[in-house]
């Protein structure tokens, strides 16, 4: 029985090989390919066209949280609402609460983002 289940593996073990095949190809290829010299130009930081004019481990605004925080809400919610929506005849009523308990969390942190004003772009 143990050499049965071990041969289902196969296939991923397989795939696993291809694929350090080739991203191993791929990266020695450009190491043989390409020109490296690097400068200190082009080592230094790159910011937008500009030179790096602040520490990069300055603390952010706060409203850079919020925008990742309102992805994360309506990400989730549509990631999570299509294969619901597909087995909701098979899910039953505990499936359906369910889903209407965790659409309630987003709605929380939808009104508090919505009162910390990260839907007001300025």
């Amino acid at each position: 029985m143990q050499p049965m289940v071990l041969a289902n593996y196969f296939p991923i073990l397989v795939f696993l090989g291809i694929a350090t095949v080739i991203a191993s190809a791929m990266v020695g290829g450009s190491l043989l390919a390409a020109r490296q010299k690097p400068y200190a130009e082009k080592l230094s930081a790159y910011e937008c066209g500009f030179e790096p004019f602040d520490d990069a481990r300055r603390r952010f605004d706060v409203r850079f949280y919020l925008v990742a925080i309102l992805f994360i809400i309506f990400d989730l919610e549509v990631a999570f609402l299509f294969p619901w929506a597909i087995s909701l005849s098979h899910i039953g009523l505990l499936g359906f609460w369910s889903m209407i308990g965790f659409l309630a969390v987003l709605t929380v942190g939808f009104i508090y983002e919505w009162r910390k004003g990260a839907l007001e772009w300025e």
